[in-house]
């Protein structure tokens, strides 16, 4: 093997090793159909927690188009336990700045985000829990949302 393809294969060896992270439970994404988000469509994702003493960081996956009209985003969480019990709360994240420059990064006309939810979160219990994210804006549907997701992994 030359040179040029050794180097190659070290390189994407060590790309593949960068981009495994053994702490990331879930990470995902949901396209949003025709780019509006609306009540009826909230992003669901279940983990199983097997020891209710580990934390855990949860993160909104995001990403919208530069024709998103608001600064902000409200949304609205469900964590549902194994017991059937919904413990609902209301949150606002901050998506640009008062001049209007974006905080996401940008690739073309679209914005990514990964928006802190909870930092070293304990489940109150063992069991599969359900979290649940809906927009809470008062646009319904919601313009210019391209993708929604979920990222959780355990807390270092």
């Amino acid at each position: 093997m030359n040179r040029i393809k050794k180097l190659a294969l070290f390189c994407l060896t060590i790309m593949a090793l960068q981009s495994c992270n053994s702490d990331t439970i879930i990470d995902s994404f949901e396209s949003v159909p025709n780019q509006n988000w609306t009540y009826l469509k909230p992003v669901k994702a279940s983990i199983a927690i097997a020891d209710s003493t580990k934390a855990y960081n949860i993160y909104v996956n995001f990403r919208h188009t530069a024709d998103y009209k608001y600064a902000n985003i409200w949304l609205r969480f469900h964590v549902i336990g194994p017991d059937k019990k919904d413990v609902i709360e209301r949150q606002e994240f901050q998506l640009a700045l008062p001049d209007g420059e974006w905080l996401g990064k940008g690739s073309g006309s679209l914005y990514s985000y990964q928006l802190i939810y909870k930092e070293n979160y304990k489940f109150k219990s063992k069991g599969t829990h359900t979290i649940v994210v809906e927009q809470n804006m008062r646009d319904n549907p919601l313009k210019g949302i391209n993708d929604v997701g979920l990222k959780i992994e355990e807390a270092k």
